[in-house]
């Protein structure tokens, strides 16, 4: 099996251009309904501020608010000294400090990475994914994970989950504000202008959801690029989704419930079918992604990388 050496983590050109662009847009987009807003003379101050704080407290909670919600706990090195060990290698080979290590007691084999930057990083893994794979592939998992960290995905994340919220928010305020203020309470040209932000409002969400789940799929197919870079194995990464995704259908339904909540952070969703394959989703399809990956090896393999 091909082996990567590298204390750099290379990132696929492509990938990251995609997301680069993808970023450019949803700036954009809010960018012109900021403008609009403006110019219908929408006070927005006081709405960006109570955002922001909430969006404050979920980016510097995020650890401790995923670990409550799928209970997951975190181990020391004395509990689990060969898991340890294996996130310190991979660790070191990634170039970032050592993430803390939690575990969740589930028949669900899954994984996720949380943590608002490399030094305060966490990787957690489920019981049911160190049953079903092989080492080498909970490597590679733990890798993918990893990489999350090393690409800072929750700064990008927070950033543009901000402004997703930040026009819930208005949609919502404005809605009732028709019900309640406006259209039931107000009469003269007071109606007209709301329903115009609403509408564009809407619009805007929708617009701005569509891209923010493009750039979470974008995120998953740079965190196998560098997980698969990272534990240099490629075909084992492909192999440990393969399994994952096939397992999930004989999953009993009560403990896919239990991780609902962190599906977004989960290396693939806690969902029975198919569930990734469309433009709502936050991961990308399996097939596509062990498709690359077993491109990757090849490119490695023939020494193209």
């Amino acid at each position: 099996m091909a082996t990567i050496q590298t204390q750099r983590l290379r990132r696929d050109p492509g990938l990251v251009t995609r997301m680069y662009f993808t970023m450019f847009l949803l700036g954009a987009l809010y960018a012109i309904f900021a403008l609009i807003l403006y110019r219908l003379n929408v006070g927005m101050v006081p709405l960006v501020v109570i955002v922001g704080v909430m969006a404050s407290v979920q980016y510097f909670l995020s650890d401790r608010m995923i670990l409550w919600s799928t209970g997951a706990k975190q181990v020391s090195e004395d509990d689990e000294p060969k898991l340890h060990a294996m996130v310190s290698r991979l660790a070191i080979r990634a170039g970032i400090p050592k993430p803390k290590v939690a575990v969740m007691t589930n028949s669900i084999p899954n994984a996720f990475a949380t943590g608002r930057n490399p030094s305060n990083a966490l990787i957690a893994i489920t019981t049911g994914i160190r049953d079903r794979l092989t080492e080498r592939e909970l490597e590679a998992v733990i890798g993918h994970e990893l990489a999350h960290v090393t690409n800072r995905d929750m700064r990008v994340l927070a950033i543009a989950n901000f402004l997703v919220m930040l026009t819930s928010f208005l949609m919502t305020m404005l809605f009732w504000n028709m019900m309640f203020g406006g259209m039931m309470g107000r009469r003269g040209n007071q109606t007209g202008p709301i329903m115009i932000v609403y509408l564009v409002t809407i619009a805007v969400y929708f617009v701005g959801q569509l891209l923010v789940l493009a750039l979470t799929r974008y995120r998953e197919y740079g965190a196998d690029h560098g997980g698969a870079v990272i534990s240099g194995d490629p075909s084992s990464l492909a192999s440990a989704l393969e399994k994952i995704s096939g397992s999930l259908a004989r999953i009993p339904e009560k403990d896919l419930r239990k991780v609902q909540t962190a599906n977004a952070f989960m290396i693939i969703p806690a969902l029975r079918g198919n569930g990734t394959a469309n433009l709502f989703s936050t991961h990308p399809p399996v097939e596509d992604r062990v498709r690359r990956l077993r491109d990757m090896e090849q490119q490695i393999r023939y020494g193209d990388m």
